[in-house]
């Protein structure tokens, strides 16, 4: 158990005390600057998120040398997290690679065009703000009331695509999160009857780039307590006067609940899908099922519908702000014992 500390200075910057809270009373002009369990639960929350970044971008490859990439930048706390973990990775990465940060200008009212700029000037990073009046095309092509999500998304991807062009870039990165990934598995199978999810690297539209997705073994939550601490400038993403998507605030409710009544079971989802066995799905496209002979031997994965199954290995965590999945207690669980 950490015993917190705190250093407290005067107006002129100067530190008139350190020790325990309690002592602040006696300097009521003062000012508290950080409290030592703050800095060192940040300095966890950084390096947790660091970590995980640099691990999926180790598992996919995501980044080579001499990339130049294009970091997408809206003005949320995903892709500002995602803009500053790559900062930090090019000081430190074995290979080198270029970083430029991208916002797109859809002249929504009330967007406020100098925040971006200021914010990306103060770091030294290279930067380009596009001005695109998609806005008007969207209100006069949809109907009033109906979502303008869907077409503004493909304007959006065909603008990004052609500046990402226009700047030499070999990769488009993007901010989603493993909890983005894993809501989009739900929506398609929900609602789009796929087995489809959001890939952590894949080929453009265009066919012409790479788009990665860093954040991809990334928790939303940790995302969330990072970009406050940090005090991003943040933009606000309904400057539009867009509806929600209905649909995924109900995938992220349902998710959400199942966070705190089970935890560990976000964990164990987006381990399935990176653990898929095309053999005990029903998709011909993927596994010939047609071809399927015995061959007088056991198959490995073989078919089990017949047993009790038993899954070794289930995470069980208090849930807050400062859970590692690999920090995590791990104990035997039966399928048949767990809730609903």
């Amino acid at each position: 158990m950490l015993r917190t500390f705190i250093t407290v200075v005067n107006e002129n910057g100067i530190p008139v005390h350190h020790g325990v809270p309690k002592d602040i009373t006696k300097y009521p002009d003062c000012m508290q600057i950080e409290t030592r369990s703050e800095k060192v639960n940040f300095n966890k929350l950084q390096k947790r998120l660091r970590r995980l970044t640099g691990q999926a971008i180790a598992a996919y490859n995501m980044i080579e040398d001499g990339d130049r990439i294009m970091c997408c930048l809206s003005g949320g706390k995903d892709s500002y997290a995602m803009l500053d973990i790559l900062l930090n990775l090019q000081k430190y990465a074995p290979v080198r690679f270029e970083l430029v940060a991208v916002n797109l200008d859809q002249k929504q009212p009330g967007f406020p065009e100098h925040v971006l700029p200021e914010y990306l000037a103060s770091l030294g990073v290279e930067y380009r703000i596009i001005e695109e009046d998609t806005y008007s095309i969207v209100k006069d092509k949809v109907p009033e009331g109906k979502t303008t999500c869907a077409l503004c998304s493909r304007l959006r991807r065909g603008i990004l695509y052609r500046t990402a062009t226009e700047l030499g870039a070999t990769k488009i990165a993007l901010g989603h999160h493993r909890e983005d990934i894993l809501e989009t598995l739900f929506l398609n199978m929900f609602y789009g009857g796929k087995l489809k999810a959001m890939p952590p690297k894949l080929i453009s539209d265009d066919g012409k780039h790479i788009v990665i997705r860093p954040l991809a073994f990334c928790r939303e939550k940790d995302i969330a307590r990072f970009a406050e601490l940090k005090e991003f400038p943040i933009i606000p993403c309904n400057l539009c006067g867009s509806q929600p998507n209905l649909q995924r605030q109900t995938i992220k409710g349902m998710m959400t609940e199942w966070d705190k009544r089970f935890p560990g079971r976000i964990e164990s989802m987006f381990r399935a899908v990176t653990n898929v066995a095309p053999s005990h799905l029903a998709d011909n496209r993927l596994y010939d099922f047609s071809k399927l002979v015995p061959r007088g031997t056991p198959v490995e994965d073989g078919d089990t519908a017949f047993d009790r199954e038993t899954f070794p290995l289930q995470f069980t965590a208090d849930n807050d702000e400062e859970t590692n999945t690999e920090d995590a207690i791990i104990k035997p669980v039966n399928i048949m014992d767990l809730p609903a």
